[in-house]
C-alpha cells in the first residue's frame, strides 16, 4: 500500500463547488459557494491549503472569507487510502464534549465529503455535504440517491486501518439490502467475519430519503451520497459512522469510522464495492 502522505496526495488540485449545510434530518439550510486549492510545495513534501467560501451578506451579497495554510502529513485523527479517500475527526465520540468527523471521496474529477456534528449533549445537529468538481473540467454531479439506488446485493472488498498502526486488514465483504413491506428495510452486512443485521423504517411515506432504527438512521443525499450515523451517542455502546457515494449506478464505495464501547476511535474501513442484477 502507498505511504500515508502519498494517499494525501492524490487529493492535490483546485476542487469548485459548494458546503451545503443541513439539519439533523437532512433538511438543506444554506449552500455556501466554495473553491479549495491543495497545491504541492517544496517537491510534494509540503501541501499549501487554500479555502474560499462565500457567504452572503446582510444584502445577500456574496461576500468572500479565507483561510490558508500548510501541512506535512495527515493530522493525527486522520487515515487516507490509495484512492484519496479519507476520513479525519475526532479521536473520542462520547458525552461531554463536542465531535465529529470528516469523510471524503475522491474519483477522477469529482470529490464529495461530508461531516456529521455531535453536540457535547451527543445529539446529532448538524451535516455538511461538500460536492466538488475538479477546476477546468466538466464532470457531472450524479443524481441524488434513492431508495431504489441502496436496495440489492453488494460484494466487494474492504480493507481496514488502524490509528497509530501500520497494521492493513483486508477482507471479502457482501450486504443485502431488501424491503420486507412498504416502509420497513432489513440490511445484512458482512466483512470478513463480522456479520451485523439491521432494520430500517421508512421515516414518513412522503419522504422516502430518511430510514430510522431506535438511534441510528440513514439519510439518502444529493451526489448520489448516504450517512448512516446515530442520532443520539450514547454511553457505553460501539459507534459507526458510515459514508457511502455511488461513483456508478453499481459501483459504489464506503467509509466506516469505528468507536469502541468507551468512545475511543478504533479503526478505518473503505469498501469497494458492486450490485449485482
Amino acid at each position: 500500500m502507498k505511504s500515508q502522505w502519498d494517499c494525501v496526495l492524490q487529493n492535490l488540485g483546485k476542487w469548485q463547488g459548494s458546503f451545503t449545510r443541513l439539519s439533523p434530518l437532512g433538511e438543506e439550510i444554506e449552500d455556501i459557494p466554495s473553491l479549495i486549492s491543495l497545491t504541492g510545495v517544496n517537491e510534494d513534501l509540503a501541501i499549501h491549503l487554500a479555502l474560499t467560501r462565500h457567504y452572503p451578506d446582510a444584502d445577500g451579497v456574496l461576500q468572500p472569507q479565507e483561510m490558508a495554510f500548510d501541512f506535512s502529513e495527515p493530522s493525527a485523527g486522520a487515515i487516507f487510502f490509495e484512492t484519496g479517500a479519507f476520513s479525519e475527526g475526532s479521536p473520542y465520540l462520547r458525552l461531554g464534549a463536542p465531535s465529529g468527523a470528516e469523510f471524503a471521496f475522491r474519483h477522477e474529477d469529482r470529490r464529495l465529503r461530508l461531516i456529521p456534528q455531535f453536540d457535547a449533549n451527543g445529539c446529532l445537529f448538524r451535516l455538511t455535504l461538500i460536492r466538488e468538481g475538479r477546476v477546468g473540467t466538466d464532470a457531472p454531479e450524479r443524481p441524488p440517491l434513492k431508495l431504489a439506488g441502496w436496495l440489492g446485493v453488494w460484494q466487494g472488498k474492504a480493507v481496514t486501518l488502524y490509528p497509530g498502526n501500520t497494521q492493513v486488514s483486508e477482507s471479502p465483504t457482501i450486504q443485502t439490502t431488501t424491503m420486507t413491506d412498504d416502509r420497513t428495510l432489513v440490511r445484512s452486512q458482512s466483512i470478513g467475519s463480522q456479520v451485523t443485521e439491521s432494520t430500517f423504517t421508512i421515516d414518513t411515506e412522503s419522504d422516502r430519503t430518511r430510514l430510522t432504527t431506535r438511534s441510528t438512521q440513514v439519510i439518502l443525499l444529493p451526489d448520489a451520497a448516504y450517512v448512516l450515523c446515530p442520532t443520539q451517542i450514547e454511553s457505553g455502546v460501539e459507534i459507526a459512522l458510515e459514508v457511502g457515494w455511488s461513483i456508478a449506478p453499481n459501483l459504489r464505495q464506503r467509509l466506516i469510522r469505528t468507536y469502541i464501547d468507551r468512545g475511543e476511535w478504533l479503526s478505518l474501513t473503505f469498501i469497494t464495492e458492486s450490485r449485482s442484477g
